[in-house]
């Protein structure tokens, strides 16, 4: 299935209203309208069959309904997105072979052809339980960033280990972009590394509704907790993620003011 036929899935976007370093984000003003709003928007722009805030604030909810974006209330005690939206699936009936694509409420920017390719994983990929995105990293800096993800795939295009440390790692070429230029023409086993790059993970996910509801149930795994990365639960457990290799990045989320600042200035 390619994306331009995945159609019937559902966009869930959760939006919580505390965030330490940006309060009252969602509501955050973006060219006069929330910033969860333009979320929505873009994500109906998407093939989706319907997209839905899940929110934990009766605000969100009113700011959702003024602007025509369906919103419904969720708990205020979740640990995670992910259960938000495992409730939003409960309150929403969805049958448990849904596709559910996981929209983050601070993505602005997000590319709608993107949602469409991470939908379309599931049900060409019915060996996983989730989908996610990733693209090439071209920068040392970016490889060596703790705060960006990198996933490492099999040779089925699945994923095999997502890290905040730089994966894979070149034992020979420690501190060197050694997928580039004369490194990876010195790398041992050179013609395995053609074309080759370490992958920055791109926070999207797809789920099938019924595993997504299973999800806040298993039990968290230590590669979880050590990396603090919610993903690895489903590793840990077996469960598959098929991973979607986009030509490039996504626009910029916002999580600090000065992102907000830059995504303004984008958008004015």
């Amino acid at each position: 299935m390619s994306p331009a036929t995945a159609t019937g899935f559902t966009v869930l976007i959760p939006a919580r209203m505390a965030s330490s370093r940006l309060p009252d984000k969602p509501l955050a003003d973006i060219a006069g309208l929330p910033m969860v709003v333009h979320v929505a928007r873009r994500a109906a722009q998407s093939a989706a069959a319907r997209v839905v805030v899940a929110a934990d604030d009766p605000r969100i909810l009113q700011a959702c309904q003024a602007h025509g974006v369906q919103a419904l209330l969720t708990r205020t005690d979740h640990a995670s997105g992910s259960d938000r939206l495992a409730e939003a699936c409960t309150q929403l009936g969805l049958d448990g072979d849904a596709v559910v694509v996981n929209v983050q409420g601070d993505e602005p920017l997000m590319d709608p052809a993107l949602i469409d390719a991470v939908a379309a994983l599931l049900p060409a990929r019915t060996e996983a339980s989730m989908g996610t995105a990733a693209h090439a990293i071209h920068t040392l800096a970016d490889y060596e960033n703790p705060n960006i993800v990198k996933v490492v795939l099999d040779a089925r295009g699945l994923a095999h280990y997502f890290s905040r440390a730089p994966i894979p790692h070149a034992r020979d070429h420690s501190g060197q972009s050694w997928w580039q230029g004369a490194a990876a023409r010195a790398a041992p086993g050179v013609a395995a590394l053609n074309g080759f790059a370490p992958l920055r993970h791109i926070g999207i996910y797809s789920y099938r509704a019924g595993f997504l509801r299973q999800f806040p149930g298993l039990a968290q795994a230590p590669t979880e907790t050590v990396e603090a990365l919610e993903q690895l639960r489903a590793l840990w457990h077996g469960h598959r993620i098929a991973v979607h290799i986009a030509a490039q990045a996504p626009g910029p989320g916002v999580d600090t003011p000065a992102d907000l600042d830059r995504v303004r200035a984008l958008l004015a």
